[in-house]
């Protein structure tokens, strides 16, 4: 019994594989447009995507050019070809605005480039264009069912961005030691925050931004050390106003008494 039902699932499947076949070389749009439809819907995508690509200039125009471009754009999507994907979806939403179905579309054009930015330490010019392409969909459809999910995935790309000039700025930092840089942490740390008002990293941001002005101060030289104590102590007051309860307090607590001390030495020498 069970070599009877393999015997038949061979034959059905080598007789599928035979029409698809048949209908790639067919020179018959109606039969390429009849078997594309059949794979799609049972999830054969690359299949209904071969068998598109071959007749969707030749239906321009057709009742049926609606449907099929809706598929057509579904299988690169499906397929994670996300660059196709955005542009057949944004190609159905301009020639098809009042659709049922270019809200989906749209949705899911916007969503590609979601899939295709990098990790946080990569380049971020495609997570920039992704928050561009979900915001254009959530300025155009502010009433759609997908608008949880496309603001949830906008948080999601700003935090990407956000960490990506933390970790720029906090490198700063970290290399300063080395080759006594710390004023270009500093700046990093100033536009940083300036960037982002917002960010959660904004607590260690600024206590980094301190720790570059405190280190400055104390290995500057003579005549450029007062100004420099001056603007630690003003980063400390402004971290300690900011953040009363901060696991940094003792730490920037000890810096800023150290400063303190130094400043002491300028106003006896005046």
């Amino acid at each position: 019994m069970k070599k009877l039902i393999y015997i038949l699932v061979i034959a059905i499947t080598f007789s599928s594989c035979n029409e698809y076949q048949k209908a790639l070389k067919n020179e018959d749009i109606a039969v390429k447009f009849k078997m594309g439809t059949e794979l799609f819907d049972a999830g054969k995508f690359s299949k209904a995507n071969r068998l598109f690509t071959q007749i969707a200039p030749k239906y321009r125009g057709k009742p049926q050019a609606e449907k099929l471009m809706y598929m057509y754009s579904k299988t690169f999507y499906e397929m994670r070809e996300y660059y196709n994907a955005n542009y057949q979806m944004e190609r159905f939403v301009s020639a098809y605005p009042n659709s049922e179905k270019a809200e989906e579309i749209a949705f899911l054009g916007a969503k590609s480039y979601y899939h295709i930015p990098p990790v946080y330490s990569k380049e971020q010019k495609e997570t920039v264009l992704a928050i561009e392409k979900l915001q254009g969909f959530i300025n155009s459809f502010p009433e759609s069912e997908y608008l949880a999910e496309a603001n949830t995935m906008v948080k999601e790309l700003d935090y990407k961005l956000e960490k990506k000039a933390y970790e720029i700025a906090k490198q700063y930092h970290t290399i300063a030691p080395h080759n006594r840089d710390y004023e270009a942490a500093i700046k990093a740390f100033d536009n940083f925050i300036i960037d982002f008002p917002g960010t959660s990293f904004k607590e260690d941001a600024m206590f980094y931004r301190l720790d570059s002005a405190y280190q400055l101060a104390i290995n500057s030289v003579e005549w450029k050390k007062e100004e420099r104590i001056k603007k630690a102590i003003a980063f400390y007051n402004s971290f300690k106003s900011r953040f009363k309860e901060s696991s940094y307090i003792e730490e920037i607590n000890k810096m800023n008494e150290a400063l303190i001390e130094l400043q002491k030495s300028f106003n006896t020498k005046s």
